[in-house]
């Protein structure tokens, strides 16, 4: 087992120094693949974390307001409120 882990071990290990240093890896059937580093592949990244950062800074406001609506709703005062509104409703359309 102690075998096995360090196997696996030195097999990332290896794989991360080979990708830092810009060598080729082993493809499926024994190709070289080189990892794209092309200023299109950086230019993509830097704005799908721009819009990553957007997306969740557009979700903390949601849930913000998601809370506040909670809030409202699960407040005695709002179903009272609303009961009250409910029963003016009936009265003025039986009158």
């Amino acid at each position: 087992m102690i075998v096995g882990v360090a196997g696996v071990v030195g097999w990332v290990a290896t794989t991360w120094m080979r990708i830092k240093n810009g060598y080729p890896l082993d493809g499926a059937w024994g190709q070289a693949v080189y990892p794209k580093t092309d200023g299109e592949a950086v230019e993509r990244v830097k704005l799908l974390t721009q819009e990553n950062a957007q997306l969740r800074a557009e979700i903390g406001s949601v849930k913000d307001r998601l809370a506040n609506v909670e809030k409202i709703v699960t407040d005695s005062g709002y179903h009272l409120t609303h009961e009250i509104e409910r029963l003016r409703d009936g009265k003025e359309k039986v009158q």
